[in-house]
């Protein structure tokens, strides 16, 4: 499908979306939204707007796995979510989601983050 405002030449960007609980995946998963906290904001729109398309790898924290990843539909407003439920939670986006599987950590620990100290990815 495409993306929503294609900017052609421009990176893409990752990143890794951890949750408190799958509830607020699989929230996510039906819905087609997703929220974060105010100090996410900020990075994931201006990533957003500069980049070609934003793909979110998620983990619920603890797991030991990801649950599958989503690009990133929408810039993040100022609209927020009852679903989720807790306070602390920004406005909220769409994301399309592409793969829903749980997969162990183990499977990507070749790949390290070269901006985080070349951590393993997890």
């Amino acid at each position: 499908s495409k993306s929503p405002s294609p900017r052609q030449n421009m990176p893409v960007r990752y990143f890794i979306m951890k949750s408190n609980n799958l509830q607020n995946i699989e929230i996510s998963q039906q819905k087609g939204i997703w929220s974060t906290t105010p100090s996410n904001e900020r990075k994931l729109n201006g990533a957003f707007w500069e980049s070609s398309m934003v793909y979110l790898i998620f983990s619920v924290q603890g797991s030991g796995h990801f649950q599958g990843f989503a690009r990133m539909g929408s810039v993040i407003g100022c609209e927020r979510s009852q679903d989720w439920g807790s306070a602390g939670f920004g406005g909220v986006f769409k994301v399309e989601w592409i793969q829903k599987e749980s997969i162990p950590f183990q499977f990507a620990h070749h790949l390290l983050n070269p901006w985080n100290d070349n951590k393993k990815v997890q």
